[in-house]
């Protein structure tokens, strides 16, 4: 039998009904202007929390003992669904591979894959709360972009400060393994410190402040480092903190314009200003 060929004008209108069907999905499950879209995201942040609140009260023993069948149940309605919507999400992006490796794309797809993994693996399903994290995805629907604009802030400080806590852990990482390593010499194994990295893990517990007391040094010697490292932990604690806190002031500080006011000499002024904000004197004179 001849083979009929496909007519290039049913391919042609075929193509362009796909990609209306993407159009009209995408605004749907991205927009938050439309009716359809408002109710798309409330209904997608109900699921969300419902579908937590089963994980971690399939959790509890008593409630696993009695409504165990209905929490499987639950979960893999919750797991379907949410499956439905990634594929949708994957299908409407402009950019599929984009959306694929993006931070929004890698959690869309934990928070289904622990449940088929629970099928080879026992207990994997209970890491299904990451879709905790989908929340952040429709706070524009409860008109949250301040919150998110700070979290913006918070994110900038974090990257510009990164090279100098980067330096800081390492320099910390270093310390903790000399003090690991002394530990484990002055001590040794009658005293609990069998290995230079459960000595190390001493050492990070104690620099810490945390304190677990599984293992400590019972020697002269070895107290006298411990209270070092103790003293060391309390010195260089806030170090971290200090840094982060400098690189969000620098932030959120307003950019200045290197200006210099011709009447009192002070230099930066903010963007579009015409008067100096020390002396009122005329800028641009």
């Amino acid at each position: 039998m001849k083979k009929v060929p496909a007519n290039p004008q049913t391919r042609k209108t075929t193509a362009s009904t796909i990609q209306n069907w993407r159009e009209r999905i995408h605004v749907i499950i991205e927009g938050t202007d439309t009716r359809l879209g408002k109710l798309f995201d409330i209904v997608l942040l109900v699921a969300i929390v419902l579908s937590v609140l089963v994980v971690m009260l399939d959790s509890v023993l008593i409630l696993q003992l009695q409504y165990g069948e209905w929490f499987v149940v639950a979960e893999w309605l919750f797991t379907i669904l949410f499956t439905i919507e990634y594929v949708l999400r994957l299908f409407s992006a402009p950019n599929r591979s984009r959306y694929a490796f993006s931070f929004f794309g890698i959690v869309d797809l934990l928070s289904v894959l622990p449940s088929y993994l629970s099928l080879m693996f026992g207990g994997v399903q209970y890491l299904i709360v990451v879709r905790i994290l989908r929340i952040l995805r429709v706070f524009r629907v409860l008109k949250l972009n301040a919150y998110m604009q700070q979290a913006g802030f918070l994110a900038s400080a974090l990257k510009t400060s990164q090279q100098k806590i980067t330096v800081f852990f390492l320099s910390l990482l270093l310390l903790v393994t000399i003090f690991g390593s002394v530990l484990y010499v002055v001590e040794g194994h009658e005293n609990g410190f069998t290995s230079i990295p459960l000595s190390i893990y001493w050492a990070i517990v104690t620099l810490t402040t945390v304190g677990y007391g599984d293992i400590s040094p019972k020697t002269p010697i070895g107290q006298a480092i411990a209270s070092m490292v103790m003293i060391t932990g309390y010195s260089i604690i806030a170090v971290p903190t200090g840094i982060f806190t400098a690189e969000l002031a620098k932030n959120m500080r307003p950019q200045l314009h290197p200006i210099t006011c011709p009447n009192c000499g002070k230099f930066g002024h903010a963007s579009g200003a015409n008067f100096c904000d020390r002396c009122g004197h005329d800028l641009h004179v």
